[in-house]
């Protein structure tokens, strides 16, 4: 089984689309377009499996640099995704970079109308 890149799709590609490009050259497993999680609109990229490894070799050569939808296609064997290290933390505790959260004090820090724990509650804002 051979995992393909496909890259620089035209936004309105679809999975059925890719599939007949890539039938020409054989059997074909599975046919995905990456899309926006938030947007559900194409990322411009796909991938494309195939079971026989000739087939899938004879399909890259002959579709790599191919026009589709009027883009030039880039098509290679699809590598693993690479582990990505743990975001940091949005707001402080983090002692490796600058750019903390002040929480309070300071020059401009912190809310000036924080009466928690005071009789008087702040004023309803005049807009």
């Amino acid at each position: 089984m051979k995992s393909i890149f496909v890259g620089n799709l035209a936004f309105g590609t679809t999975e059925d689309e890719l599939r007949t490009l890539f039938e020409p050259y054989g059997s074909i497993e599975r046919v995905s377009i990456i899309t926006d999680r938030d947007t559900g609109r194409s990322r411009g990229f796909g991938f494309v499996e195939m079971p026989n490894d000739e087939e899938a070799e004879s399909a890259i050569s002959a579709i790599n640099g191919s026009s589709m939808g009027g883009r030039t296609l880039n098509v290679n064997e699809a590598r693993p995704r690479e582990e990505r290290a743990p975001r940091a933390p949005r707001f402080g505790g983090n002692s490796s970079g600058g750019g903390g959260y002040q929480q309070r004090g300071g020059k401009g820090g912190g809310r000036q109308d924080d009466y928690r724990g005071h009789a008087r509650q702040p004023r309803e804002p005049r807009w």
